[in-house]
């Protein structure tokens, strides 16, 4: 999953402090969740979801690998 966060953050200029301090989470949660090192829970997508005014599947983007072989899109 890849996710849009570092660029809504530019296109509201705030920094991933500013961010971090608006949902209640760190701002190296926000550093690992940029660098897709983390994957949110739902609370924090939707809390994201909020600060951006955008719905989750507008941040957060599943890639092919994430159905695995099985699973239809």
């Amino acid at each position: 999953m890849r996710n849009r966060l570092k660029v809504e953050r530019a296109e509201l200029n705030i920094t991933q402090d500013d961010l971090a301090k608006k949902i209640g989470v760190s701002r190296q949660t926000i550093n690992s969740i940029e660098k897709n090192r983390y994957v949110p829970s739902t609370i924090l997508a939707l809390k994201l979801s909020k600060v951006f005014d955008k719905n989750v599947n507008e941040l957060f983007i599943l890639e092919d690998e994430d159905f695995g072989t099985n699973t239809q899109k």
